[in-house]
């Protein structure tokens, strides 16, 4: 069904964007670390997901930063915002 793809889309694209922006950020991450690598993590995407990943991105900075900041896993934030299925 087109909700449950749709959703599924989300998910990976949450779960890819959050984790080429974890590993920018680094072990350990303060903000500052988190807030580059929002911006740069997008980019390394390409043009369509890159798109996609900055309004998820836009939408959801705070909660992304929190849980890259608490060492939560991306499936983990990407579950807590929606995007995933626990």
């Amino acid at each position: 069904d087109d909700v449950g793809l749709g959703r599924r889309m989300k998910c990976s694209l949450c779960t890819k964007a959050l984790k080429k922006i974890q590993v920018l950020a680094g072990d350990n991450p303060d903000e500052a670390a988190v807030t580059a690598a929002l911006k740069k993590g997008c980019r390394l995407l390409g043009r369509l997901l890159g798109k996609q990943c900055q309004k998820l991105v836009s939408r959801y900075r705070e909660q992304i930063s929190q849980g890259l900041q608490d060492g939560d896993t991306p499936r983990d934030i990407c579950t807590a915002m929606g995007f995933c299925k626990a």
